[in-house]
């Protein structure tokens, strides 16, 4: 993605890691992302243009207390939404890199309003993402 092509309004979320070099294999390598400014105690990454900032720390607690059809995830979690062929890709990637899935690749409201396929990891320090992907982008917000 070129700066021609971000969207007028990025979002920046800044929260804990333990490793900064285990967050680059991950962000920069398995994810992708490419990073930007950093310090001993910080490092930014673009993830699909939006900025995230993993300063070391520790993690926020998660509880499985989030329900996507039948399977409990984690909350509070974060994510991406991208059209299909984007997120279709991500999920090769995730699964050729042998990332642990909470909840696998796969489509939900199949044929309804909102169809859509989501996908839930967590990062190598606890810190769950989801990604959801859409065939139509006017879909996202559909009830």
């Amino acid at each position: 993605m070129t700066t021609t092509d971000l969207p007028r309004s990025v979002f920046h979320l800044a929260f804990h890691v333990r490793d900064l070099h285990e967050a680059r294999r991950f962000y920069g390598g398995v994810l992708g992302c490419t990073e930007g400014r950093s310090t001993d105690t910080w490092v930014d990454f673009s993830l699909y243009g939006h900025q995230l900032s993993l300063h070391l720390g520790e993690p926020f607690a998660t509880t499985n207390t989030g329900k996507v059809g039948e399977h409990m995830v984690p909350m509070p979690h974060f994510g991406l939404v991208l059209e299909l062929p984007a997120w279709k890709v991500l999920a090769e990637r995730l699964t050729q890199a042998g990332v642990d899935f909470v909840l696998p690749p796969q489509c939900r409201f199949a044929g309804q309003s909102g169809e859509q396929w989501t996908l839930f990891f967590r990062d190598p320090f606890g810190n769950p993402i989801e990604v959801k992907g859409f065939a139509r982008w006017e879909q996202v917000f559909e009830h």
